[in-house]
């Protein structure tokens, strides 16, 4: 099976599973900035959790399927037609032999995720399949999709999830925290270089800068100032971790992440809540929550229950039908 690129959208990329246990050797996690809606799409056509998706920026790509394939797409909604016909998100669709997907720009969110029963056919590199878009390795040959591209597809295991449609309560992945709120909320406990996230952090109003990419959101707000000075030796740093550069300006790392740094660390995102980081678009608004380790160890294992449940749900489904 394969599917031929068209048009490759803004910055689409297959992402996959974090690749784990080598940030000691410079080597960054990269993976599904939004693994949450990452997995649900993958789960939703039969896959794991972790297998190979398409993760589509702003604007998405149009695509060609040589055979007949299940498809979900969950994130971030973008308008996705198949000749004339508008495709639902998060629930799975089964596409023709010759159709064209055409995704067009992100109506809500930053991000959309593409999971084709079976996933994408690429190679593991250093235990994942994801894409290094900054060293250019994994995913397809270590880059985003360009016009003309032909992605092969692994063989599906075959399951019944017609007319399964995705509750409410699936879509959300923190429902502890209001998300109706702007700006929007998000969780940081201590970064290691204060002994509390400062002041000014917490109480100040950020907005998203176009210059944010898969390393890290350019937060725009209050100039804050740091007593550690403007650089420090070189620390350990990871998704989730708040820097400060020397102009005041917050940085919060994403996937794909460098090691090490040295602007001072004054805040951590939490695991939880890093998927709303990647559904936050240029222009938007957030505000940072302290929050104790002992409520993101909760809010982390809410969201990870939450994922099996849908996960046992799809099963129920497909052997009820088999």
């Amino acid at each position: 099976m394969s599917i031929r690129v068209l048009n490759p959208g803004m910055a689409t990329s297959i992402q996959a599973e974090p690749r784990n246990g080598l940030r000691h050797l410079g080597v960054p996690a990269t993976g599904a900035l939004d693994p949450y809606s990452h997995a649900i799409a993958n789960l939703l056509v039969g896959n794991p959790p972790g297998s190979p998706a398409l993760e589509a920026t702003l604007a998405g790509p149009t695509l060609h399927f040589r055979d007949a394939t299940r498809i979900a797409l969950c994130g971030g909604r973008m308008k996705a037609e198949v000749d004339g016909t508008i495709l639902p998100p998060w629930r799975p669709v089964l596409l023709p032999a010759g159709a064209t997907l055409r995704l067009g720009q992100c109506r809500s969110g930053a991000r959309t995720y593409l999971a084709v029963a079976g996933g994408f056919a690429v190679p593991e590199v250093l235990g994942s399949r994801s894409t290094d878009l900054r060293t250019g390795f994994g995913g397809f040959a270590g880059r985003c999709l360009a016009r003309g591209d032909v992605l092969k597809v692994a063989r599906a295991v075959p399951i019944e999830s017609a007319g399964l449609e995705v509750g409410d309560w699936w879509i959300d992945p923190t429902p502890d925290i209001d998300l109706e709120r702007s700006p929007c909320p998000v969780r940081i406990l201590s970064g290691g270089s204060d002994l509390a996230p400062p002041e000014e952090l917490i109480h100040g109003q950020w907005a998203v800068m176009a210059a944010s990419n898969r390393q890290g959101l350019r937060l725009k707000g209050p100039v804050m100032q740091t007593m550690h000075g403007d650089l420090l030796p070189s620390e350990p740093v990871a998704p989730g971790t708040i820097q400060l550069p020397p102009d005041g300006q917050p940085i919060v790392l994403l996937a794909d992440a460098q090691t090490h740094g040295g602007y001072p660390r004054i805040g951590h995102v939490i695991r939880a809540d890093r998927p709303r980081l990647a559904q936050l678009r240029p222009g938007d608004s957030l505000r940072f929550v302290p929050c104790t380790p002992e409520q993101a160890h909760l809010a982390l294992r809410g969201q990870r229950q939450r994922l099996q449940r849908i996960a046992l749900a799809i099963e129920a489904r497909s052997r009820t039908h088999a």
